[in-house]
């Protein structure tokens, strides 16, 4: 199994790149967030390789960091999300963003990568809320820690501030900061208060 690649970009493309290894052509399909990172044609570049086998197919598919790497293993255990559908999600978000995503039930974000619908974010949130990484940050950023279901009293907070025109995942980020006994005018208040000063 091939399971990392360096050599010189051959020639590249908005899905996938040929990467040649000492004269070897590797065809290898990556997110538009790998490919755009790469640099020109001409090129030295690494890519951490996941091989895939089938009875019809042998294909590669290439990622820039061990991060995104680990985030399309996750992402292609769930029912209906492909190796295409993963990597359609990697050039929309970042695994960072995905995983804040789930974490804060916002299925909204999750749609922004093409050929996602609500249906299947959804499926996405339900089955990898609890697989997601709770502490420690990617690339620099922290992945937020949130229960799988926020009080009544929250999630109206939380609906009043999407309807002001927040994100859920500003919203639900914002909130958590707050002491859970506020009243909902407070929490409210005090939410638009952290949203405001972090010029969100």
């Amino acid at each position: 199994m091939i399971a990392k690649l360096t050599g010189v970009i051959d020639t590249l493309s908005d899905t996938s790149l040929i990467i040649d290894v000492n004269g070897v052509g590797y065809l290898v399909s990556a997110s538009s967030r790998t490919l755009g990172s790469l640099g020109s044609p001409g090129t030295r570049a690494t890519l951490y390789i996941d091989t895939v086998v089938r009875e019809e197919s042998f294909q590669l598919f290439g990622f820039e960091t061990q991060e995104e790497q680990t985030c399309f293993r996750l992402l292609i255990t769930v029912q209906g999300v492909g190796m295409r559908m993963a990597l359609s999600l990697l050039s929309a978000l970042s695994p960072l963003d995905i995983y804040q995503a789930i974490g804060a039930q916002d299925k909204t974000m999750l749609t922004r990568a093409e050929g996602v619908g609500p249906k299947l974010a959804t499926r996405m949130m339900t089955e990898l809320k609890d697989k997601i990484p709770e502490t420690q940050g990617l690339m620099g950023g922290k992945v937020l820690s949130y229960p799988s279901s926020l009080a009544p009293q929250l999630e109206e907070a939380v609906s009043a501030l999407v309807n002001l025109g927040y994100r859920r995942l500003e919203a639900v980020t914002a909130l958590s900061r707050l002491e859970s006994d506020l009243s909902l005018n407070d929490l409210i208040r005090q939410g638009l208060s952290l949203l405001s000063r972090s010029g969100t």
